[in-house]
């Protein structure tokens, strides 16, 4: 139910727009900006400690990453991670593995461009140890076309690295600059 939930107020927030259920209607004298249908047990177990730490380790590497920084993935995620891409585009999936999913994700993509993705804005929440963030990333592609996109993230955080991910983005762009542009010949 946590998921759903979280998912739900992720995908509301990233539409801006709001959703009119009980599940997701603010407690009086709740903060917005926590998620009102996590309540009770699950709120309280959440270690307001760990959730911090889980919210800094994200923002640093997003920092690092939109000051120029190349070792985000690396940084961040789990040997073992699950990533999954929603959505229905060539790209959607479910990728289990850091280097898979950089092999099969990210390396395709970024061998497509003339500047790399950097976040140029974010906004990031933590509850527990799911860490939100819903950024923009810009960059060119290597046909001098710009490619932007904005996206959603759900991070599943364990001892300091993300070890679930989902992904929510916009994906006709991000599969068409892999159409457009063809793949780098192996040398």
């Amino acid at each position: 139910m946590r998921r759903i939930c979280t998912t739900l107020l992720l995908a509301a927030t990233t539409l801006g727009t709001t959703l009119a259920t009980p599940a997701l209607a603010q407690t009086p004298g709740e903060s917005p900006s926590a998620p009102a249908c996590v309540t009770g047990a699950a709120r309280q177990s959440a270690e307001p400690e760990a959730q911090a730490g889980n919210r800094q380790i994200v923002t640093e590497a997003f920092n690092r990453w939109q000051a120029g920084g190349s070792t985000f993935f690396t940084d961040l995620l789990s040997p073992d991670v699950i990533w999954t891409i929603e959505g229905s585009g060539p790209s959607a999936g479910r990728y289990e593995g850091r280097e898979p999913f950089i092999e099969r994700a990210v390396r395709p993509f970024v061998a497509r461009l003339s500047s790399p993705i950097r976040p140029v804005s974010k906004t990031v929440w933590a509850d527990g140890d799911h860490v939100i963030v819903n950024w923009e990333g810009v960059g060119t592609a290597q046909d001098g076309q710009p490619y932007a996109n904005n996206y959603a993230w759900i991070l599943r955080m364990q001892d300091g690295k993300a070890v679930e991910v989902t992904a929510f983005l916009d994906l006709v762009p991000y599969d068409d600059v892999l159409r457009r542009i063809p793949a780098p010949r192996p040398e």
